[in-house]
């Protein structure tokens, strides 16, 4: 079996270096990168596992890559920056991204955060990559909504995530304590604040009237409900 692929995207030359390492050393692939116009050209031609990110890039928008990743690639990106704000880290998982480690960093924290998003990422999953309910199709393997026209609307990475945690448990309540088990993440304001906004994002998609969803319902102080009738395949 292949070795997970993990690409380093750091202007910093000894980051590049450690990182590749550690995660080398650790049993993974790595490729890494300087700049993100190299970067995003090799995506063409790559499909990692897990994207680490610096948001501090020469000539380039770190945090509107990482909205590119996760919208238009469905990658896992992990954030690796030396902005330690709370609002840049909420910034970041509003923008798609998984996590989100500030500089300084311990390498092996690095590599444990790196493993929970593979696993998060590639769990076994007997239902299926698509789903039908209410009108709508979800392709897991290509991280798009189908309506019942056969327009297709993209999601991220980690919108998918949530959509399919819902699709999988219809009916039942969700708290945000398992989504927080499920998903992975530390539990707190900025995971709450990403799980608002990807489930704001997937009612949007879904064209629910934010006032009076039907779809996910919220249940206040216990959690979420999704109400529609899923079959897999």
């Amino acid at each position: 079996m292949t070795a997970p692929l993990v690409t380093i995207l750091d202007d910093d030359a000894d980051i590049r270096q450690m990182l590749t390492e550690v995660l080398e050393e650790a049993g993974f692939r790595t490729q890494s990168f300087a700049r993100a116009r190299e970067f995003e050209a090799a995506l063409n031609h790559v499909a990692p596992d897990v994207c680490l990110v610096d948001l501090s890039l020469p000539g380039s928008d770190g945090l509107a890559l990482v909205h590119r990743l996760a919208l238009e690639r469905g990658a896992a990106v992990i954030i690796i920056s030396g902005r330690a704000q709370v609002q840049d880290r909420i910034t970041g998982l509003e923008l798609g991204a998984d996590d989100y480690i500030t500089k300084p960093f311990e390498p092996a924290e690095v590599v444990a955060r790196v493993r929970a998003r593979i696993r998060s990422s590639r769990p076994v999953h007997p239902t299926g990559n698509t789903a039908r309910f209410n009108g709508w199709t979800a392709h897991f393997d290509r991280y798009a909504l189908e309506d019942d026209s056969g327009a297709e609307t993209p999601f991220s990475h980690a919108e998918g995530e949530v959509l399919r945690l819902f699709l999988e448990s219809p009916k039942r309540l969700i708290s945000r304590q398992q989504m927080q088990e499920t998903l992975g993440g530390a539990a707190g304001e900025s995971f709450d604040r990403a799980m608002d906004v990807r489930i704001s994002r997937l009612r949007t998609k879904l064209r629910e009237d934010p006032k009076n969803p039907r779809l996910i319902k919220t249940i206040y102080g216990a959690g979420y409900i999704f109400l529609g009738d899923v079959h897999w395949s």
